[in-house]
């Protein structure tokens, strides 16, 4: 014994003359981080927001500490029902075992549901905790968030939940599997009145979480370096016997491949949350003075240019790209990720931004301003995952009433062999499709190449305007002239047949307005002057067309695409 506590306080010791420790500092005060191995003291590591501010590993929160993060001070007001854990399988030791983390946790079970505000915005919130028993989902915990997703749906309140689980709880057996279905129904008569979800995925949530209430939010964020996934990562390598990536089921993993939105670093949740409780609040129309115009065009001098020198221009290395607008003309904006199937293509941009006041929903194809980004962005070609990605949120859009932007820049969709396995085709036709029926107003504005339906999968809109120097066809001059001449070099002749400059789609009826260029085109120097236009064009005429009713809107829209094209027609004189 004695022997045992010298031994002890030579480790001591040396820990101290190595700096591990701080003398006269109880152990008890100090934590180890799990992914960089330094010894932190605790105090530190809470006023971090929990975590380590040598490697930003994000140290697992208690549902407690998790409210005090993300709630405004005093506002929580916790919801109890009273209810009590079963032993459906009757197993040995389980009614023991939970009566025993409910004494240690604090908490009735591994979920802590109620209602508060986050700078100011009230919500309903739920709260997994990993502390008790893996934060599974037995009985309790599915009949706990059911009810607290009702009482969302019925004081229409906006939701949020925390997820972190191991999955559903196998001591409760097949009746613990049914709350994936319970917890899902309830979330779609919450997603039925139009109200918001936000899901945030902490580590680790696997299994019948992620299947069911946890995948289903109108907006998914991830903790960084968060596991999730359906089935364990050894479970599925024991299982195909294959090596899996290194980052397999990370939140960084399920961002790439579309699966959620955005990944916010625990200082950053709070505002965060908060930012998309505002911008998805049902907005009235803004009252603005317009200048009673349904269409417009250039009045500035109008430069003498040929169809081929304004290709050119629109394609010029440096022309200012949709982010380079977005940056402009927006207040806020935050990108949000991917199409919850594939992937999430960078070719296309999407998020919800504020211009002037009022929240828009804003979709951008974006080419790289070098050669590295262009080819992070496939050189602004899109997969069939943009225009997968970017229908999810115009259907979201839609569900909040927050009118539709769109940015084009694009020589057309990808032609590539997996975009053509994954569906090209029918993504863009239901984009074409889904577009004619949403019922708020979009407008479109061609900012350099719109080619093809690669572009027109994003240009059906109530209004489409396009800037001085863009360009808008059916394909490339180059693929124009290679097909109809089999003749590739007649690239200027082909550009001046197909009538593909602002002015002469304006004078054609195919788009609404020319916005004004400065000579040579648009720039990262000269963009405020462009930007300023392109915002007082958008504000008037979503003024005009938040006016209309929803019925009214979609026919509009479905007669201007409906009458657009010239032919000829006989009336014969049929007699009956």
């Amino acid at each position: 014994m004695i022997l045992d506590k010298i031994k002890k306080r030579e480790r001591k010791d040396e820990e101290e003359k190595e700096g591990i420790i701080k003398p006269d500092i109880p152990i008890g005060k100090w934590v180890k981080c799990n992914k960089c191995g330094e010894i932190l003291y605790k105090d530190i590591v809470h006023e971090n927001y929990s975590v380590c501010p040598n490697c930003g590993y994000h140290f697992r929160l208690s549902s407690r500490r998790r409210i005090k993060q993300i709630a405004d001070e005093g506002s929580f007001v916790e919801y109890k029902w009273n209810l009590s854990t079963a032993n459906p399988l009757h197993l040995e030791g389980y009614e023991e075992k939970i009566k025993s983390l409910q004494e240690k946790t604090k908490i009735e079970e591994a979920v802590l549901c109620g209602e508060c505000t986050i700078e100011g915005q009230k919500a309903v919130v739920g709260i997994m905790d990993g502390n008790f028993l893996m934060g599974s989902m037995g009985v309790v915990v599915g009949e706990k968030i059911t009810r607290l997703i009702e009482k969302a749906t019925k004081q229409k309140l906006p939701l949020i939940l925390f997820s972190v689980s191991g999955g559903a709880r196998m001591q409760e057996g097949i009746q613990s599997l049914m709350q994936m279905a319970k917890t899902s129904a309830a979330i779609a008569k919450h997603h039925e009145k139009g109200l918001l979800y936000i899901s945030v995925l902490t580590d680790p949530t696997y299994g019948g979480v992620t299947a069911s209430f946890a995948s289903l939010g109108d907006i998914i964020l991830a903790e960084p370096e968060a596991m999730i996934g359906f089935a364990g990562k050894r479970v599925i390598a024991g299982t195909i016997h294959e090596e899996l990536p290194e980052d397999f089921q990370t939140a960084e993993f399920l961002l790439e491949h579309g699966f959620i939105d955005k990944i916010v670093p625990r200082k950053e949740m709070k505002s965060t949350l908060a930012f998309f409780l505002k911008a998805y609040q049902k907005e009235e129309p803004i009252e603005v003075t317009t200048k009673g115009k349904k269409s417009k065009k250039s009045e500035t001098k109008k430069q003498t240019l040929s169809a081929w020198e304004r290709v050119e221009i629109a394609r010029k290395p440096g022309r200012a790209t949709s982010l380079d607008y977005i940056a402009e003309i927006t207040e806020e904006f935050v990108e949000l990720h991917g199409d919850r199937y594939f992937a999430d293509d960078k070719a296309t941009v999407c998020g919800i931004g504020k211009i002037k006041g009022k929240y828009y929903m804003i979709l951008a194809q974006q080419k790289g301003r070098t050669t590295k980004e262009n080819m992070e962005r496939n050189f602004g070609m899109p997969n069939p995952e943009s225009y997968r990605k970017a229908l999810r949120l115009m259907k979201q859009a839609e569900k909040f009433g927050k009118p539709i932007l769109t940015l084009i820049d694009t020589k057309g969709a990808y032609p590539g062999t997996g975009a053509e396995e994954r569906g090209q085709g029918e993504a863009i036709a239901k984009n074409l499709m889904e577009m004619v029926q949403l019922t708020v107003p979009i407008l479109a504005i061609v900012i350099g190449e719109g080619s093809s339906g690669g572009a027109l999968a994003l240009g059906v809109a109530d209004r489409v305007a396009m800037l001085e120097n863009a360009v808008y066809s059916i394909l490339s001059p180059e693929g124009y002239a290679s097909i109809l001449w089999k003749d590739s070099s007649r690239v200027k002749e082909a550009a001046e047949k197909m009538k593909l400059t602002a002015e002469e789609l304006w004078q054609s009826g195919i788009v609404d307005a020319v916005l004004p260029e400065p000579e040579g085109g648009v720039k990262k120097e000269n963009i405020k002057q462009v930007s300023e236009e392109m915002v007082q064009y958008i504000v008037e005429e979503m003024s005009r067309l938040e006016k209309l009713s929803k019925a009214k809107l979609t026919q509009m829209r479905y007669e201007k695409f409906r009458n657009m094209g010239e032919y000829k027609e006989e009336k014969n004189d049929i007699r009956k």
